[in-house]
């Protein structure tokens, strides 16, 4: 990170970060006595963790291999497409950062829709197939993505993973919705600061620019950098295979 990109980025981007847009929905939907489930919440599932005292179960599901959970989490190290979850006991299901890595939505969304109430939630943030960032990310070979994250982002290459960016479009989303039985709530597409550029000033500034155009013309709101979604599972609704 360079003092140029950070003066730009403070200066900027002061508008709340989609993932405090998205906890806030989640939020919005939840009850003290629901049942939460964290779709690919992660080693540590830190979201889950933030929504303790504010349901009463939380359940969180990855293929990762979990730290150490706190009391009062519920962690089942399985595939999205098969969780030992009973039908119709989770109010809300959230998924952060996850949905670009889905190889098989049919059997995902089927899945959730499974698991959730009638009436009940699945919300998430992904990655915008139509991002700058994706595209690369679709044209460079997975094996080189926790390198190039690395470089570009910080993060541990360990917490990289393979993308495939099945259901990260708006048609995508009315494809898979329409043929598990959801209905769709919301579809919103969402900005944020150029986080990979952040290792250089001049190519932050291009970005910010091009950030800031996508951003305010409205015919050019789908080359943001995530969608943001809520579905809802009919009061009636029964999963369709």
């Amino acid at each position: 990170m360079t003092v140029l990109a950070q003066r730009l980025k403070d200066r900027y981007f002061r508008d709340d970060h989609p993932y405090q847009i998205f906890e806030r929905e989640v939020e919005c939907h939840l009850r003290p006595d629901h049942t939460l489930l964290d779709a690919g919440c992660g080693r540590t599932a830190p979201i889950l963790e933030k929504f303790r005292n504010r349901a009463r179960r939380l359940i969180g599901v990855d293929l990762v291999d979990f730290a150490p959970a706190g009391e009062g989490l519920e962690l089942h190290h399985c595939d999205l497409g098969a969780m030992p979850i009973a039908d119709g006991c989770v109010d809300v299901t959230m998924a952060r950062s996850v949905m670009e890595h889905v190889t098989d939505p049919s059997r995902v969304y089927g899945e959730i829709h499974r698991v959730l109430k009638p009436g009940g939630r699945f919300i998430f943030l992904t990655a915008n197939l139509w991002d700058y960032a994706s595209v690369i990310a679709k044209l460079v070979p997975n094996r080189f993505h926790p390198w190039v994250v690395s470089k570009t982002e910080g993060r541990e290459e360990h917490d990289v993973f393979p993308v495939a960016y099945r259901t990260n479009t708006r048609s995508a989303v009315r494809k898979w919705a329409k043929q598990t039985g959801f209905e769709i709530v919301s579809f919103r597409y969402l900005g944020q600061y150029p986080s990979y550029f952040m290792f250089n000033g001049f190519l932050f500034l291009l970005a910010t620019g091009y950030e800031k155009l996508i951003s305010r013309v409205p015919a050019l709101n789908f080359l943001q950098g995530w969608i943001f979604v809520t579905l809802r599972k009919p009061e009636s609704g029964r999963y369709h295979a």
